[in-house]
This record gives structure tokens, sequence and C-alpha cells, in this order.
């Protein structure tokens, strides 16, 4: 009744774009801090960031490595730094950390919401009796959850901060989804993965994760197909039957 194949066990859901709205909110968040960034840098010759820029170079990353990719695809190199650098800091985690300065300050001014066919999902899932997780690369996971009201519906939660406490490699490394499936005692065959990302669709797949879904609120419905995904839809009240 979930759209799912039957040797399904667990759902493994990325968190932005996937469960919650904030994927517009950090598309925001990171075109004003690399764009300031590019001005100061680049002068005359700035190109601002595009939404090519954040899905190929940024989208489903963890921050420092989003950082690192896309500067890079601008010939630019700056030292990692350290995780508390001040935000501004010409070193990647001091970009990363301008990044989410401001992603806290628009989500104080515009809030954030959960999508309603999102919590449809969840509600069937958990009522099939599936086991929940969330695999975001964003440091602000269990806030979100909380803010949102989804915290109830989550037996796992790999974030950002369990990736670098761990030490665990960022999507397209399966790394993430692996551990979440590991934590909720479910061999990866066993589970699905929920992506919006090109970069998580990747990691679903290299996992060898049983059912791999694609999540496209932004018209990249082929290139989620081309990375892995078993299925694409819009919302995950598609999977649903009525």
């Amino acid at each position: 009744m979930i759209g799912l194949p039957e040797t399904v066990r667990a759902c493994l859901f990325d968190l932005d774009g996937v469960l919650t709205s904030t994927v517009r909110l950090h598309r925001l968040a990171w075109r004003r801090t690399f764009d300031d960034f590019l001005l100061e840098y680049s002068g005359p010759k700035f190109e601002p960031f595009t939404e090519q820029d954040y899905a190929a170079h940024v989208d489903g990353r963890t921050r420092a490595d989003g950082v690192r990719e896309f500067l890079a695809s601008r010939g630019i190199e700056l030292p990692n730094g350290h995780h508390d650098d001040p935000p501004g800091a010409k070193t990647i985690n001091g970009v990363g950390n301008r990044k989410n300065e401001l992603l806290h300050r628009i989500i104080a001014e515009e809030g954030v919401e959960p999508y309603p066919g999102s919590v449809r999902f969840l509600e069937a899932a958990r009522s099939a009796g599936l086991a929940i997780a969330v695999v975001t690369s964003s440091a602000n996971g269990a806030t979100m959850l909380d803010a949102t009201g989804l915290t109830p519906f989550v037996q796992a939660r790999v974030d950002g901060v369990v990736i670098r406490r761990d030490g665990l490699r960022g999507k397209p490394a399966p790394d993430a989804f692996l551990a979440a499936a590991n934590e909720l005692g479910v061999a990866p065959e066993h589970a699905a993965v929920f992506e919006d990302a090109q970069a998580g669709v990747a990691a679903g797949r290299a996992g060898g994760f049983g059912y791999v879904v694609g999540v496209d609120r932004t018209g990249q419905a082929a290139a989620l197909r081309a990375r892995g995904a078993d299925v694409v839809v819009a919302d995950l009240a598609d999977l649903l039957e009525d």
C-alpha cells in the first residue's frame, strides 16, 4: 500500500527537499554566501552562483564538501581551517559557517514546514511497521526535525554532526546511509533510500540499497534516474495507493 517492494523493512529519508521545504532556504543561503564571496574575490570578473552550481556541486553534500567542490569548480582553493572558524573567514569552514549563519537567520524570518505529502507517507510507513531514519548532510538535522514536528517518526538520525564526529564520507559516498541502516539493524538490501539530490541518489545506489526513490521537486527527474533512482516521484504521497 505504500509503493515499495515487499522486501523493504526500513525507510531512510533525506531531510531537505524530501521531508521538509527547507531546500529552498538552503539554496538562498548558499547563493547569498557564494555571491558575497565571489564578488569580493573576483571583483569585475564576478560570475554569480547558479541553480546549476547548486545541483552539481552542493546539493546533498556536507557543508564543507559543498564549499570545497563549488570553489574548485571556479578554480579557487582555500585552506580547510577549523570547524569553529568565524563566519566569513577565508577558509572552507569559514565560508560554510557563514552559510549556516545566514540559514538560521532566514529560517527565523520565514519558518519551515514539512511537506504534507511527506507527513502522509511517514504515517503510512509507520503504520506498516517500517523502521524510519533520517540521513542528512545538514548539521541542523535535530533542530529541523523538532521545528517541523517530525521527530516522533524517527528512530535513527545520521546528520552532519554525526558524519563529522564519526569521520564518515559525505554523499555521494554511501557511508551515512549505511550507518543509519546499521543503527536500525536492517541490511541495506532491505532498506529504501529517499533522496532529492543527485549525489544522494548516487549514494543510495552505491550502498546496494534495495530501492532508491528519487524525489523531483526541481525538474531533474532524468538526472535522478541517470544516477540510479528506481522510481522518481514529484511528492512522496504519489507512492501511496488509495
